[in-house]
Formats: C-alpha cells, sequence, structure tokens
C-alpha cells in the first residue's frame, strides 16, 4: 500500500510543479475526470498505462515516477530471467518491467501474469491513451479490447488502441503469461 501512496504523491509533486489542476490533467490526457480522480485519492489503483502517459506527460521516466529512482541507462538495458522488478499494479496481475533501467524508453515493455484465479471473475477494463500488443507466451488468455473477446494461447498476440476499453484474464484452469509493451 505503501508503494501506491508514493505514487499518488509522486503524481500530485509532479502536477504541484507545473501548477495544473488534477481536472486539468485529466482533460489534457483524455482520462475520465471522475476515475482520474478515484486514482489520486486512492481509491483506485492507477492503470499502468495511466501511469505511462502520466510520465510521458511530465517528461519523467515510468521507473523514476513508480519507485522514485531515475534509470540510467541510455545505450541498452539487460535484464536477465528471474531478475526484472516486480511492479504491484492490480491484484489479479502481476507486472515485471523488462527495461526498467533504460533511459526515455519509446515503449514499456513487461512481462505479465494473470493468476489462474482470474476465470470466475469478470475482466476488469480500463481505458489510456496509447497503442498495447500484447504476446501469448504461456497458458490461454481471454482479451476483451472494444468489446470484442478473443482467447490468446502461445504464440497468439494482438495490437490495439489502448483508449478502447480494455482487459485480459487467464483462463482453462492455468495462469497466463504474456508480454506487454504499452506505447
Amino acid at each position: 500500500m505503501s508503494e501506491v501512496s508514493d505514487i499518488i504523491t509522486r503524481v500530485k509533486l509532479l502536477r504541484e510543479i507545473e501548477e495544473i489542476s488534477a481536472e486539468t490533467l485529466a482533460k489534457e490526457l483524455m482520462f475520465d475526470a471522475e476515475e482520474y480522480r478515484k486514482w489520486e485519492d486512492g481509491e483506485k489503483d492507477f492503470p499502468i498505462g495511466a501511469l505511462v502517459e502520466i510520465a510521458a506527460r511530465f517528461k519523467v521516466d515510468l521507473t523514476e515516477l513508480i519507485t522514485g529512482t531515475a534509470s540510467k541507462l541510455r545505450t541498452y538495458c539487460l535484464t536477465r530471467a528471474g531478475k526484472a522488478p516486480e511492479v504491484s499494479r492490480r491484484p489479479m496481475y502481476t507486472y515485471w518491467n523488462l527495461a526498467y533501467n533504460f533511459h526515455q524508453k519509446k515503449a514499456e515493455p513487461f512481462m505479465v501474469e494473470a493468476s489462474a484465479d482470474t476465470e470466475d471473475k469478470p475482466i476488469s477494463l480500463n481505458t489510456h491513451p496509447g497503442q498495447e500488443f500484447d504476446y501469448c507466451l504461456e497458458g490461454r488468455l481471454l482479451v476483451s479490447v472494444g468489446g470484442r473477446e478473443m482467447e490468446l494461447e502461445p504464440g497468439d498476440c494482438v495490437y490495439y488502441d489502448s483508449q478502447e476499453p480494455h482487459g485480459m484474464k487467464a483462463v482453462g484452469g492455468n495462469r497466463a503469461r504474456f508480454l506487454a509493451f504499452v506505447f
């Protein structure tokens, strides 16, 4: 919980430095103002895509926004198997930031795991500006984009406008792992 409140504090500080209101930022980034208020009030977690947009808006690295530590690498960032830092965002997913220490990335690559216990729950939808690419590595993943559902198996992928309501969950009784690139 302290990680979430630290992120909220950093977002508010960035807004205050530029002297813009939460409503102005929400409008500028095309977020629903009420939804944005819930993020800043800690009633709901910021979706990772929204954090990508906020970081880009304030010209800070996503890693710095999430962790408070600046990224440093400019030529390449090597992330060894099992060594990517975990980014806790939403209880049904576990994210690992695959290029966490590369400065000024043009995309945010994540390894994401949807737990097996998401199958009996409705898909939690979110929206954010930009685009997203998801590539299924393991298990089966039910993906919803703009009201259309599709099932991905290992090797399948989907690229979409992330302003469309989207979300995913594991199906088939096992976890699903996928690569997610947020642009």
